[in-house]
Formats: structure tokens, C-alpha cells, sequence
């Protein structure tokens, strides 16, 4: 009989010790560190920019949390949707309240990630709760369109020089431009006494 039992304890022993090494490998893996302690702060957004939760979050270029929330509210003072982020950040790291927050990318193409940009030295520092605005990334629809209308401008200025439009086109495209020119600077190479005749008033 002493024997079961000894044997169920050992199980028993070894179950416990297996959940607390699946425990921990859990909040590993979730980048979540009990130890740790730290405050909230809530950002603003008119565009999120596809940003989502466990996303870093970056002071000054150094990693000091993360995203743990988005979501949806109604700024009933300015009538507009805007995406709230919730964002924890670690217990040292100070954002004074006219930081400059945003949504940056590794790489062109990267992970999405916050940006806090540090504020005037000084300046009252936030608290756990409170909200502060982000500014807003661009999307990259419109740095597509913007990429679009500069190439179309190029390409009204390369046909505006090819039809002899403008100075530079009547320079490139216009011959007797170049003959003038050609005539000028052979004349100058035969008289360069002529650079230092000045002309009477």
C-alpha cells in the first residue's frame, strides 16, 4: 500500500513540475515577464496603420514594452472615429507629455511597430492611464499616389523639353540655339580679349 502511494506522489510530484515547465515556456513565448512592472499609457490614432497587439513599442529607439490593445472609440469632442492603443511600458522609461508618438516599420516592409520620440526635458512625464495623441502614419496608398503624380509631372516636363517648350527645351531641341552658341564660343576662342572688354555705359 505504501508503495502506491509512493508511486502516485512521485506522478503527482512530476505533473506539477511539468505544468510549471509549460508555465514557463508559455509566457516566454508571449514575450511576458511577471517579474517586470511598469504602467499604461493610451494613444490616439486617426489611422492605425495595420499596427496590432504584442507589438514593440521603442523609446528613443530602445524597446521599453509593448501593444497589449486596439481598439475603436468615438471622440465625441472632435466627431471622429479614432483607434485607441493601449501600450504597457516598463517601469523606468519616462514619456514626458509632449512626446511624439507614431507607427514606424522595420524595413520597407517590416513588422509594424511605436515609435516614441522623446519630449522637451522637463515637461511633466505620463502616467499609468494616461492619453496621449500619436501622429498619424502615412498610408502607403497615398505615398503610392504621391510616387504616381511625380511620375506623371516627369513625364509632362520630359515631353515639354522633346516638343522645344521652354527654355531648356528650346536649348536641347532648338538648333539655332546651338549654332549661336557654337558661333559665341568660337569667336571667344579666337578673341579672348573679348572677356575682358567692358562695355561703356
Amino acid at each position: 500500500m505504501d508503495g502506491t502511494k509512493n508511486f502516485e506522489l512521485k506522478v503527482g510530484i512530476f505533473i506539477l513540475i511539468g505544468i510549471a515547465v509549460l508555465f514557463l515556456i508559455v509566457f516566454s513565448i508571449g514575450d511576458v515577464n511577471l517579474s517586470k512592472t511598469g504602467y499604461r499609457i493610451k494613444v490616439l490614432f486617426g489611422f492605425a496603420g495595420g499596427i496590432g497587439p504584442s507589438a514593440p513599442v521603442r523609446l528613443a529607439g530602445v524597446g521599453v514594452g509593448q501593444v497589449q490593445g486596439i481598439r475603436i472609440i468615438r471622440d465625441e469632442q472632435a466627431k471622429t472615429t479614432k483607434a485607441e492603443i493601449t501600450v504597457w511600458i516598463n517601469d523606468g522609461a519616462k514619456v514626458e507629455e509632449d512626446s511624439v508618438v507614431t507607427i514606424n516599420t522595420l524595413g520597407l516592409l517590416g513588422e509594424k511597430y511605436l515609435e516614441i520620440f522623446p519630449g522637451t526635458s522637463g515637461k511633466a512625464v505620463l502616467k499609468n492611464n494616461d492619453v496621449i495623441t500619436g501622429k498619424d502614419p502615412v498610408p502607403m496608398e497615398k505615398i503610392t499616389e504621391n510616387l504616381a503624380n511625380l511620375s506623371e509631372s516627369i513625364k509632362t516636363i520630359v515631353d515639354k523639353i522633346k516638343n522645344g517648350e521652354g527654355t531648356v527645351g528650346k536649348l536641347l531641341m532648338d538648333d539655332s540655339v546651338y549654332k549661336n552658341l557654337e558661333e559665341f564660343t568660337a569667336d571667344i576662342k579666337r578673341h579672348p580679349w573679348k572677356l575682358l572688354n567692358k562695355p561703356r555705359d
